[in-house]
C-alpha cells in the first residue's frame, strides 16, 4: 500500500473536496494551526500514487499494512437534479443508469463518477454553473449555440451543455489528468467525437481560431486566474455572448467583479452559495 499527500492551503478545502469526492481512499485532514490541509489518497501501488504526484505535486510515501481497505465501502451518493432539464450521477453501471432514465424521463442525464479531476457536479460552484448553464440553454432552444468551457475539470459543463442543445463544444483544462478523465467522460456518455473539442490547454497562451467564438463561455476558475484572464476570456465570446464565471471567494468577488469591468464585462446575475460566488456577465 501506497500514499500520496500534499499540503494546501485551507482556503482551497472545497475544491479538493470536489476533487476526491466520492474516492473512500481520500481523506483530508486540517494541520495544527487551523491555515493548512493535508490532502491524502491511499493507492495500491506505487505507481498509482506517482500519477497523483506528477499531475499535482506532493509527496509519496509506503504504508505497509493494508488491512484497513476491506473496511472501506463507497458510498452511493443520491443524483444531482438541475432545474427541471438535468440529472448527473456518479453510477456507471448500465442498469443504474436505465433506471434513472426511466424515472426522470424529461431530463438529460449525465454519468460524471468521483476521479483525479475537478467537477462532479456537486460542489457550489459547479452545481451554480449548471444552473445557469440550464437557464442559458432554455432561451436558446430554437437557435443554435456553441459554449466554450475554461478550466474544464472532468467535462461536466461542456458535456451537459450538449446534452441540453448546444451545436458544439470546447473544452479544455491546464491539468493532463483533467483532459483524460473529460474523454473518458465524454465517451462514456455517448457525446460523438465531432461534437466536443477537448485539449489540454494554458488559458494565458490560448487563442480561439477564427470562427471559434462561443455563445457561452464558461469559466470556473480561482479568482485570481480569472482576474488575469479577462483579456483571453474576451477573445472566446462573441459579442453578444453569455459569459458564466465561478470558482470566485465571495471575498474576493468585488476586486473580481472591478477587474471584469475593467475589460467591458457588466453582471447580469449574482448568486452567492456558501462562501463561493458564481456570475453570469455580457460584455457591455
Amino acid at each position: 500500500m501506497w500514499s500520496w499527500s500534499k499540503l494546501s492551503a485551507k482556503q482551497w478545502e472545497d475544491a479538493w473536496s470536489e476533487r476526491i469526492a466520492g474516492n473512500p481512499n481520500a481523506v483530508i485532514t486540517e494541520v495544527k494551526g487551523g491555515k493548512t490541509i493535508r490532502i491524502t489518497v491511499y493507492c495500491d501501488s506505487e505507481d498509482d500514487a506517482r500519477i497523483l504526484l506528477d499531475h499535482f505535486g506532493g509527496s509519496v510515501r509506503e504504508i505497509k499494512t493494508q488491512d484497513w481497505v476491506a473496511s472501506q465501502a463507497q458510498a452511493k451518493r443520491p443524483p444531482l437534479r438541475i432545474r427541471d432539464r438535468l440529472i448527473i450521477t456518479d453510477r456507471t453501471d448500465e442498469r443504474d443508469l436505465a433506471k434513472l432514465r426511466h424515472e426522470h424521463p424529461r431530463r438529460a442525464l449525465l454519468s460524471i463518477p468521483p476521479e483525479m479531476a475537478f467537477g462532479t457536479g456537486d460542489h457550489a460552484t459547479t452545481s451554480t454553473c449548471l444552473r445557469f448553464l440550464c437557464d442559458f440553454a432554455r432561451t436558446r432552444r430554437k437557435a443554435p449555440w456553441t459554449m466554450t468551457d475554461i478550466g474544464c475539470g472532468t467535462g461536466v459543463l461542456a458535456l451537459a451543455a450538449l446534452k441540453l442543445g448546444a451545436s458544439h463544444a470546447l473544452s479544455f483544462d491546464f491539468d493532463p489528468a483533467a483532459v483524460e478523465v473529460s474523454l473518458k467522460n465524454r465517451e462514456r456518455n455517448g457525446i460523438p467525437a465531432a461534437n466536443i473539442d477537448i485539449f489540454q490547454a494554458d488559458i494565458f497562451e490560448w487563442a480561439p481560431a477564427p470562427g471559434e467564438q462561443a455563445d457561452l463561455v464558461v469559466a470556473n476558475l480561482f479568482s485570481t486566474i480569472l482576474q488575469r484572464a479577462f483579456p483571453r476570456i474576451r477573445q472566446a465570446m462573441k459579442q453578444n455572448g453569455t459569459l458564466i464565471i465561478s470558482g470566485i471567494l465571495s471575498t474576493q468577488w468585488e476586486e473580481t467583479l472591478a477587474a471584469a469591468e475593467q475589460h467591458g464585462y457588466r453582471a447580469l446575475d449574482i448568486v452567492r452559495k456558501g462562501k463561493w460566488t458564481t456570475a453570469r456577465l455580457q460584455l457591455s
